[in-house]
This record gives C-alpha cells, sequence and structure tokens, in this order.
C-alpha cells in the first residue's frame, strides 16, 4: 500500500457522533485512501451535547474537510444544520453523510442502502416478510424505509418513546401504503410469525446491557440482525445462536454504508476488500 502524508493540500473527513469509543470507522477509511493512494485522512470528532450546530458551522468553514460521517445521537438533530438534503435522507428523516462544498453542507443517507446490501449477503429476501424493529432512531428510520421500500408485509416498531414509534410508523403507511406498520411497547409484542428481529437501538454495546428481548421466546424460524457491531455478539445475539436462529451484527452494513459515503465524498469506489480486511483484523 502507499503510505499518506499528512500536508496542507490533504482532505479531511470524519465521524461525528457520542461517543465513539466503539468505532471501527477510521481504520476502514484510511486503510482505504492508502489503498489508492489518496491524500485523505479520516478522524473522529467526539461532539458533546449542545455543541453539533457550532461544530458543523467550524468545519463547513475548513476548506480542507470535505464531509462527515453522522452517528449517535445526531442522525436526526443534524438536518437542522444543513443547507439540503438528497432525497434519500429527505425520505429517511435522518442523515449519516454529510458533505461540504463552497460552504454549503448537504446531508444524505447511506444506512439504507447499507443494510440491504448486507441483508443480501446473508441470502436473506426481506419481500413479504414479517419484521419486528427495535429502536426508531436515525439507525431504525433507515431500516424501517428500505424495509418498506423491498416491500416487507408487516413491520413492527418499538421504541422507548411510543410517540416515535407512532410517529415513523405513520409517515411510513404514509409513504408505502401497502406496507403495514404496527407501533407497539415491548411488553406488547410477540416473536410468533416474525421472520425478522432488527435491534436498531443502542442496547447491547454496553456491558450489562440486557438482551432486550425475553430469550424464552426467540426461536429457531428468526433471523436476528443487530445493527450494532462492537461487540460482535450482543446479549441479542448470544441468545438468539442458542435457540438455533439465524444471526448477524452489523458490520456488513458498517462495510456497505461506509463505501457509499467513499463514494459521495471521493468520486471512486471504496475497496470494500479492504474495509473487509480492516475490520476482521480489529476484531
Amino acid at each position: 500500500m502507499n503510505s499518506i502524508k499528512i500536508d496542507g493540500q490533504t482532505k479531511i473527513v470524519g465521524l461525528i457522533g457520542y461517543p465513539l469509543t466503539h468505532t471501527f470507522s477510521p481504520a476502514m477509511h484510511n486503510a482505504c485512501f492508502k489503498e489508492l493512494g489518496l491524500n485523505w485522512v479520516y478522524l473522529p470528532f467526539s461532539v458533546k451535547q449542545g455543541s453539533l450546530s457550532r461544530t458543523i458551522e467550524g468545519l463547513r468553514a475548513i476548506e480542507n474537510v470535505q464531509g462527515v460521517n453522522v452517528t449517535i445521537p445526531y442522525k436526526e438533530e443534524v438536518i437542522e444544520c444543513l443547507d439540503d438534503l438528497s432525497q434519500e435522507a429527505s425520505l429517511i428523516g435522518a442523515v449519516n453523510t454529510v458533505s461540504f462544498s463552497n460552504g454549503k453542507a448537504t446531508g444524505d443517507n447511506t444506512d439504507g442502502r447499507g443494510f440491504m446490501a448486507s441483508l443480501r449477503e446473508e441470502g436473506f429476501s426481506p419481500t413479504g416478510k414479517d419484521v419486528l424493529l427495535l429502536g426508531a432512531g436515525g439507525a431504525g428510520r433507515a431500516v424501517a424505509v428500505s424495509l418498506a421500500k423491498e416491500g416487507v408485509s408487516r413491520i413492527t416498531l418499538v421504541d422507548l418513546s411510543i410517540g416515535k414509534a407512532k410517529g415513523l410508523a405513520s409517515e411510513i403507511e404514509n409513504s408505502f401504503r401497502e406496507v403495514k406498520v404496527r407501533p407497539a411497547r415491548l411488553e406488547e409484542i410477540t416473536l410468533e410469525g416474525i421472520d425478522l428481529l432488527v435491534n436498531a437501538s443502542g442496547v447491547g454495546m454496553k456491558e450489562g446491557d440486557p438482551c432486550l428481548i425475553d430469550p424464552s421466546d426467540l426461536h429457531s424460524g428468526l433471523f436476528v440482525y443487530d445493527l450494532i457491531y462492537n461487540p460482535a455478539r450482543t446479549p441479542l445475539l448470544k441468545e438468539a445462536a442458542k435457540k438455533g436462529a439465524k444471526t448477524a451484527n452489523g458490520l456488513g452494513m458498517l462495510i456497505h454504508q461506509a463505501a457509499l459515503s467513499f463514494n459521495i465524498w471521493t468520486g471512486k469506489e471504496a475497496p470494500i476488500k479492504v474495509m473487509k480486511e480492516v475490520t476482521t483484523e480489529g476484531r
């Protein structure tokens, strides 16, 4: 691989969120820059709550900053700081990729497309399936929209805020009339008839986090997908595997959404093989 030098012409991209202790994104992107011989660098920017708008304003003022990824908890809040949105980001109502050009900040969302690419790699087609989605935040919104676009039969939405779940359910039904969407509280749900269970919440990332779902309700007919990728096996995935369910973590989604962001910023195709090698080495 070619080495990267940091100089006055280095283009900067990065990740904003809080906290960022679990991220693989800098290693992935920087390995790709080296592979392609690009004078770019990807940096983590840990942004404490209350500082988001000032951060975006500062970044857009720096000429060699090309863009940033956005993660928890800012995917929805960041929209207020931007000048324009892609059609995908507007539909989802959340942003995970920001581009800066001539002082203008444009938001896009590659999460949903990354999620679907990962599902395809796992050999799972969501068309006509019954889905339980945990989490109606930024990532959950992207997953819900992508599943609706793929023609799932029904989505049951669970969130700590039932109001947020109801709001997203209404938006999905208005945009995709053929998809049934039911907001529910965790204690109300059943896994009977569910084909795909997706955890789009942050529960499972920290040591000591609960399983979210009663392990006795899990069954071998499920495909359990946890968007969390670090740790690789969350309590939910461990319990699901014990029941014989097919499982996957969010590493595939991370890689594919990152490749799409890479293309948005650089105009080049990301070497996905390199991304996979780096994330495998980092586990």
